[in-house]
């Protein structure tokens, strides 16, 4: 598999416009980029003709798909994982560690990072770690098994997480209401852990609090939160009020159309995230499933917890949600792509993904007419191509 190449014929969306453009990628890298023909080093040519190039996808909350489930997952589930991600577009992700014991979490951490540490391979590539908990509201648990929530921050647990990952947790959701969170969040900063606000009761002044304190995301928002009120915006009102990210599921179930409108009119295209929070059937058709230590059912692609009947994670693939996010709003795939690409890589302060620029990592994704997946290319090889 190539890290060289030279993509040409593609409409390539290269900042914030579409234009036909050649792309030249030397050692994975975009080298350069231009209206002419000028394949000066006879690099492979990947004949993209008729088809639109776009940033590769990255995945900050995804806990599965192809049979895998991340709570479970070792190094080659983990990569099936990523090669299936690859077949949607996707050209990063983080592995997000649901809520566990300290010794499961641990075993699924040196997985993750056998395969971050493991170089290239054919797939999307394992960006880091997202701890999803266990800091979290048991009101407001969703999937998370309640015996192992924590009801008091501990940095020494982070601490240990971090250092078992060689640096690799780059992102963890934590409940403003858990004693110690608001002052927990610089220390995780600290260590290289991004913090999102999520799985939570907040009222309006905590949520704030935390985000003053340098939360920069809000997980899944308007699910596994306290809702909007007019006398207690709540931890929902400043997620949208806010210049946080705000991870957004768009697959018509854990929003409908009519709430992602109302995000993309509150927080513009520049601060959503698309994520999936897909589990181990994406990619796969109904049946019973995991989640963690959860049994979950899914009907007609709806994911549900066996002993519930509450919403457990999603089908989704980015792919899809690139698809809804134009569908439901009307907005042109130059807007919609900012979700999946450019956001969760500004929100890391990864300057070299998310987009596709001279000196940027040639991640990219080709797309048909439809907006379905034909090729998808991490540094420069092709890990993923449509028969």
């Amino acid at each position: 598999m190539l890290s060289n190449c030279y993509i040409t014929g593609a409409r390539v969306l290269a900042g914030d416009e579409l234009a036909r453009l050649n792309v030249t990628v030397e050692d994975g890298v975009v080298t350069g980029l231009s209206s002419a023909y000028d394949n000066e080093k006879d690099l492979p040519v990947v004949d993209a003709s008729g088809l639109l190039a776009l940033p590769g996808f990255i995945d900050v909350h995804t806990h599965g798909a192809a049979g895998f489930d991340v709570n479970a997952a070792d190094v080659e589930g983990l990569r099936t994982i990523g090669r299936f991600f690859a077949s949607q577009g996707t050209t990063g992700w983080l592995c997000s560690i649901l809520t566990d014991t300290p010794e499961q979490t641990l075993w699924c951490i040196e997985q993750a990072r056998q395969v971050i540490e493991g170089g290239p391979y054919d797939g999307a590539a394992l960006l880091g770690i997202h701890l999803e908990g266990p800091c979290l509201s048991s009101e407001y648990k969703g999937a998370m098994p309640e015996h192992l929530l924590m009801h008091e921050a501990s940095a020494d647990l982070f601490r240990q997480y971090q250092e078992a990952a060689g640096g690799h947790v780059l992102y963890t959701t934590l409940a403003p209401e858990v004693p110690g969170v608001p002052e927990l969040i610089p220390q995780l900063e600290a260590l290289g852990i991004t913090c999102a606000i999520g799985h939570s009761g907040a009222g309006y002044d905590l949520s704030w609090a935390c985000v003053n304190a340098g939360a920069k995301a809000a997980t899944h928002v308007g699910n596994a939160m306290r809702l909007f009120h007019q006398h207690e915006p709540a931890i929902f009102g400043v997620a949208l009020e806010s210049d946080i990210y705000a991870e957004t599921i768009c697959d018509g179930r854990h929003l409908v159309p009519g709430t992602v409108r109302l995000y993309v009119k509150a927080k513009g295209w520049d601060r959503l995230l698309g994520i999936t929070d897909s589990i181990m059937a994406a990619g796969l058709p109904d049946g019973n499933y995991k989640l963690g230590v959860n049994d979950v059912v899914v009907e007609d692609g709806d994911a549900k917890l066996a002993s519930t009947g509450v919403r457990a994670g999603s089908t989704l693939t980015q792919a899809t949600a690139l698809r809804n996010f134009m569908k439901f709003t009307g907005a042109p795939v130059e807007k919609a792509a900012k979700p999946l690409s450019e956001n969760p890589a500004r929100l890391f302060g990864w300057t070299d993904r998310g987009r596709i620029a001279v000196g940027a990592h040639a991640d990219l994704v080709l797309m048909d007419d439809s907006y379905d997946v034909v090729r998808t290319i991490v540094g420069g090889r092709t890990v993923y191509e449509r028969a």
